[in-house]
Parts: structure tokens; sequence; C-alpha cells
């Protein structure tokens, strides 16, 4: 029992080692009936563009054509969905606050949208693959075959992170878009290295490259580790017999409350209709799509003000969602305590939604301005950032957050022995008192 905690976070990590070893084995297993030369010359056709993000956020299985192609975006666009709609319908926003039961009524409705959304995007996937001769034989067979390839991969993606979430430690939908990402970083340090010894690149804007990168990671770091503390006091209170002395106490706000869930959320919001229009813009009389696709295309000013917007309105909704001013004011209510200065009620619940208003905002120009880092640097200085801010972001954040989950897991078993060795302590304190006071109580029969 001693090693019991340890030995729990010891399993848990080791599940998430052979999950995210399972994701990407799956990256690399293709989609039957695929031309692997045709699919790389359309990839090196179409280099800078949505295709690319796509990739990125699938850790290179859209480039092999794998069965994990479709990744977890059916799963984030059927979240996105069901959580605009708990905000927009009643009924399911009372679902929602039935608690466990609730939960998973909703997490059932988003199960459904994401097989409905891969759907749509692996049988437009396998026409595009069709229509450019990237299947050696392109008849019904291959259609079905891969539709049902690709929507088992999405669901499988949506399973393994639930799995994650459950077993292991830190969310399993952000490790799995982390792991995608980090899987391309040795190749994208490789191709600038490269790029800098046949001369594309200067070394000094190279150098400046790696030197703005460090600072973005250490801004990031320092930001996400900030807090807004709101000093709270209890009153002084009498239970029964026992009286409590007034006390103080801290209530803890995050800048960027809201995480990676905006850069993530706009980013698929983006993806899914410019992919969409790639993919059936090789159908005839449906060349308009391909245009559709060209501006929403990273780096145009479009997708820059698409994506901005995106990030700010997701950041102020999922803020919405997880914190709600006047609920932590009942709360605080409840408990006998209050702001210093604020009323307790409607006053506190008004306090509270100006500093999370300010503090959001604060955090969406924040997450903003390093997701669209690269396209200034492009536009300023004309120097490309091969890992863009988005991916260094989600890499940054998911990192320390699953280090946080980490040391709460260290801490609850310390706690677990420190416990358990008091309740020893006192134990046996108990059984040598008892065994003393037995042994006067003999000596006093045996005078007698």
């Amino acid at each position: 029992m001693r090693g019991g905690g340890l030995g729990e976070l010891r399993q848990r990590l080791l599940f998430v080692l052979f999950a995210l070893l399972v994701y990407r084995i799956g990256t690399h297993i293709p989609v039957p009936g695929i031309n692997p030369d045709q699919l790389r010359n359309l990839f090196d056709a179409n280099q800078g563009g949505v295709l690319d993000l796509f990739n990125m956020f699938s850790g290179g299985a859209l480039e092999r054509m794998s069965i994990l192609a479709l990744g977890v975006m059916p799963y984030i666009t059927s979240s996105i969905i069901m959580n605009l709609l708990t905000m927009m319908y009643p009924a399911l926003n009372q679902l929602r606050k039935e608690g466990q039961a609730g939960r998973r009524k909703i997490t059932q409705y988003t199960r459904y949208g994401t097989l409905f959304i891969a759907l749509i995007q692996g049988t437009a996937l396998t026409g595009t693959l069709a229509a450019q001769g990237l299947a050696f034989i392109g008849d019904l067979s291959f259609y079905f075959v891969s539709i049902v390839t690709l929507v088992t991969g999405a669901l499988f993606m949506m399973w393994l992170g639930e799995q994650i979430t459950e077993r292991g430690v830190g969310n399993g939908i952000s490790l799995l878009i982390f792991a995608g990402i980090v899987s391309g970083f040795p190749g994208a340090v490789g191709q600038s290295f490269e790029a800098a010894r046949q001369g594309d690149i200067n070394v000094i804007a190279l150098l400046g490259i790696v030197i703005v990168g460090v600072l973005v990671v250490g801004f990031v770091v320092f930001v996400e580790s900030g807090q807004r503390r709101i000093t709270v006091n209890y009153a002084k209170r009498q239970q029964g017999a026992r009286a409590y002395q007034a006390q103080s106490t801290q209530l803890p706000f995050k800048i960027n409350m809201a995480g990676v869930i905006p850069a993530i959320f706009a980013s698929s919001l983006l993806l899914a209709p410019a992919s969409m229009a790639q993919w059936f813009g090789q159908a005839p009389n449906m060349s308009w799509l391909q245009d559709v696709a060209l501006v929403l295309s990273p780096g145009q000013p479009l997708y820059i003000m698409l994506f901005a917007g995106g990030i700010i309105f997701f950041s102020f909704f999922y803020t919405a969602i997880m914190m709600d001013p006047k609920e932590i004011a009942d709360n605080l209510k409840r408990q006998g305590a209050y702001v210093p200065g604020i009323r307790p009620g409607q006053q506190t619940a008004a306090y509270l939604d100006d500093v999370i208003t300010r503090l959001t905002l604060f955090g969406a120009l924040y997450v903003t301005g390093v997701c669209l880092l690269p396209e200034f640097m492009v536009v300023f200085f004309n120097v490309t950032m091969q890992l863009g801010g988005t991916a260094l972001l989600i890499v940054v954040v998911v990192s320390m957050d699953f280090m946080s989950q980490v040391q709460q897991h260290l801490m609850s078993s310390q706690y677990a022995k420190l416990m358990e060795k008091s309740n020893l302590r006192t134990y046996g304190r108990g059984r040598s008192g008892a065994g003393r006071g037995g042994g006067k109580k003999g000596g006093g029969r045996q005078r007698r």
C-alpha cells in the first residue's frame, strides 16, 4: 500500500505512452488501394496550403493517407457544434447541469455527431482520391473500403482520446494533437537547416527565428502561469458548540482560462470548409470551390481575419461555459464568504464578471498574437517560421497542463502516505497505552 499512489501514476503514464505509440503506428498504416507516388506529387504541388495545416494536426497521417487521416477533427468539430447548441437550446443547457448523467448524454450526442461528420469528410476525401487518380482502381469497392476505413479511424481516435483522459494523465484529445505536432518538429527543424545550408535562408535569419521561438515559449509559460487572485473573507460563524474564526483566502483566476481550446476550435472550424472546398472542387463544374479553398488558405487576409475572430470568439465562449460569475457568487454567499468592499449576491457576480471579461480579453489577444506570429513574420520580414505559432502554443500549454496533473498525482500520493503514517502512529500509541494500563490492573490483582 505504501507505493500505491506512485504505482497508479506509473500505470497511468505507461498507458499514455502506449496509447500514443498505438496512435503513431496507426498514422503509418495506409488506406488500401492508394498510389503513394501520386499522393506524394499531390502534396508537393500543394505545399503551404490548407493541406499542410490539416496534415500538421493529423500528425502526418493525411500526407501518408493512413487509416487515421481524418484525425480528431471530426470529434472537435462535433464538440464545437454541441457546445453551440448547448448555449442556444435551454433543454441541452439544463442537461449539462444535471451532473454526470447529463454529461454522459451530451457525450453520446457528440459521438453521434462525430460519426456523421466523419462520414461526410470520409466520403469527400475518398471522392478526391478517386478524382485525382490517387487510387489504383477507383471503383465502388475502393469507395466502400476507403470510407469505412477513414470513418473507423476517426471513431478510433475519438475512443483513444477518451481512454487517455479516463485511464491516463491529461486531456486525451489534446495529447493526441500534441503528439501529432511534435512528430513533425524534427522534420521542420531539418528543413530549416537544409534551407540554410543551401542558401535559401540566411543563417542570421535562422538564428533570429530560433531566438524568437525561445522568447515565445518563455512568454507563453509566463502568461499561462499568471493568475489574478481575488481576496475572499469568511465571516465568523458558530456551528453547534464549535465557533469558527473569520478566515481569509484567495480566489484564483488564470489569465488565459480557455487554454488552447480557442486555437484548436478556430483552426478546425476553418479547416473543415477549406478542406471540403478543396476536395469537392475536383468534381466537374465545381472549380469555384478551389477559389474558396485558396482564399481560406493560411497566409491569406481573409484567413487571418477569420482565424483571429474565431480565437477571440471561442475564448469568450469557452470561458462563459466554464466560468459562471453568478454561480460563483451564489456559492460564496451560501458559504458565508464575501469579497471585501463588494456586497454578496448580484454585486459580487457583476464584479467577478468584470474581472473575468478583462482577463478573457487579454488572454484572447495574447493567444491571437502567438498564433498569428508566423503570418506577421512573413508579411513584415519575409521569413517563414516552420514551427507555427498555433503548434508552438499547443505544445507548450499541453505540456504545462500535463506536468501540472502529474504533480497533482504526486502530491495526492504523498498526502495519502502521510495520512497512513499518522494513522499507524496513533494506532501504535493507543495499543501501547492500553498495554501499560492493562499491566497495572493485572499487578493490582496479583497484590490483592
